[in-house]
């Protein structure tokens, strides 16, 4: 599953306002109050953001066990965002696979907590 046409083009100032970091995921439980099957994720960005919360709809590839202790990626500067009684405070990227399940986006290699994107 892949969008059709590319995203109107941005210049780089643009690109740098958004703020794209590594964490480790510290922390994961099932969000039943959400419309769509999904985690609650806490990730630890390191001293200078600290822990935040997520919501992730994830729970097709990932299994709670499997993401405690792993790197994601995750915007750092939207705004906190309601979903159902959690304010989620980063965006965990991904990408869909062939069905349109996430599939995390992450370094292959480790990073240090609070890396950003460039």
């Amino acid at each position: 599953m892949t969008d059709k046409a590319p995203a109107p083009e941005i210049t780089f100032d643009d690109f740098l306002k958004v703020d794209i970091r590594v964490g480790i995921v510290t922390r994961a439980e099932p969000f039943p109050e959400a419309r769509k099957p999904a985690f609650k994720l806490w990730i630890d960005f390191g001293p200078e953001i600290g822990e935040k919360k997520s919501s992730a709809q994830i729970t097709v590839h990932y299994t709670l066990e499997d993401l405690v202790g792993r790197q994601v990626a995750a915007v750092v500067n939207f705004p906190p965002r309601q979903i159902g009684p959690l304010m989620s405070e980063v965006l965990t990227l991904g990408f869909p696979d062939e069905n349109g399940e996430v599939v995390l986006f992450a370094p292959d290699l480790k990073v240090p907590v609070g890396a950003r994107l460039y």
